[in-house]
């Protein structure tokens, strides 16, 4: 579903992404790791169209996402920290979303809600707190149905009954066929959601694992241990 191919990306001299190369397919959880500056966010911000790679290809469903914006409306896209216009309600971004995105597109309201969005939508979105904010971002982004779920940290500032909700949410996405990829620094999380682990380090890939759920739990264990262990040595080099 995407293919990424000899993927380079430079920052002035700075080698932010260096000769990537995966192919990531649908009906799998995918957690993308690594420490802050590997390179996580650059990737997907190519994947997205949002940065524009110096070399190489990146093709969705087959087709090269070069001179293309139609390929967006298959990814929702929920960022690390949410940030909205902050003079403006909550009702007004959902409904300048749905206009972006097409008001008969936004056919999903489960988080929505299950997060209780309709009693703040009058409320201004500078009055809410961040983790509101980010429940407003996770509704929105799952709301229209997409094929490809691309989420940064998508429990980031959530109680932990709204986490368990998110990670209930994002099993149940991944059952109908689609493709997720989540970026996050808690590696239970990756034990518990990720079907595939795959570590950046320095702009290039360091590990690509099968989470294997059917396999014993030390198994799923030693993939961690060597993913913890990268950690540490890139932290304490």
């Amino acid at each position: 579903m995407i293919n990424a191919e000899n993927i380079n990306k430079y920052y002035g001299k700075f080698h932010v992404l260096k000769s990537i190369n995966l192919k990531i397919d649908k009906g799998q959880i995918v957690a993308l790791m690594g420490p802050n500056g590997s390179g996580k966010t650059t990737l997907l911000k190519c994947i997205l169209g949002l940065v524009i790679a110096d070399s190489g290809e990146i093709k969705v469903d087959g087709a090269s996402i070069k001179n293309n914006f139609e390929y967006r409306h298959k990814i929702g896209y929920m960022p690390q920290t949410a940030y909205f216009p902050e003079n403006i309600k909550v009702k007004d971004v959902i409904q300048i979303i749905k206009e972006i995105r097409g008001e008969k597109s936004a056919t999903d309201f489960e988080l929505y809600e299950y997060y209780g969005i309709e009693n703040f939508t009058d409320k201004k979105i500078s009055s809410l707190s961040q983790g509101m904010k980010q429940k407003v971002s996770s509704a929105l982004t799952f709301m229209f149905d997409s094929d490809i779920l691309i989420l940064d940290e998508p429990t980031a500032g959530l109680d932990p009954l709204s986490a368990e909700y998110m990670k209930l949410k994002i099993k149940k996405e991944k059952d109908k066929g689609k493709l997720i990829i989540i970026t996050t620094h808690i590696l239970n999380e990756v034990e518990e959601l990720s079907d595939r682990m795959i570590y950046l380090l320095d702009g290039e890939v360091r590990a690509d694992r099968i989470n294997d759920s059917s396999g014993t739990k030390n198994r799923a264990e030693s993939i961690l241990e060597k993913f913890t262990d990268l950690f540490k040595s890139y932290e304490w080099k």
